[in-house]
């Protein structure tokens, strides 16, 4: 038997009202179950942006690289004459 990746289930029949399986959910995903076997997941945009990954504007990077320059100078100039 497969493990389900969450505590909120719900069948096919009461996906004819998807709003109303939102609203049990809390806004947490939900396993959609068919003859007893999760077929796919119905998941809230709020549960996605939760675990979102938040990326790096391009000062941050600059930021980063100019703080281990020290670091990885020696580095780059033994790879120049490579």
């Amino acid at each position: 038997m497969k493990r389900l990746h969450t505590n909120q289930i719900c069948t096919m029949t009461e996906l004819r009202e998807p709003q109303k399986v939102f609203d049990q959910a809390g806004g947490k995903p939900v396993a959609i179950m068919k003859n007893s076997k999760c077929i796919g997941y119905l998941v809230p945009e709020d549960a996605i942006l939760q675990g979102a990954p938040r990326y790096a504007s391009m000062d941050e990077v600059i930021a980063a690289v100019d703080a281990t320059r020290a670091q990885t100078q020696p580095v780059l100039d033994y790879l120049k004459d490579k």
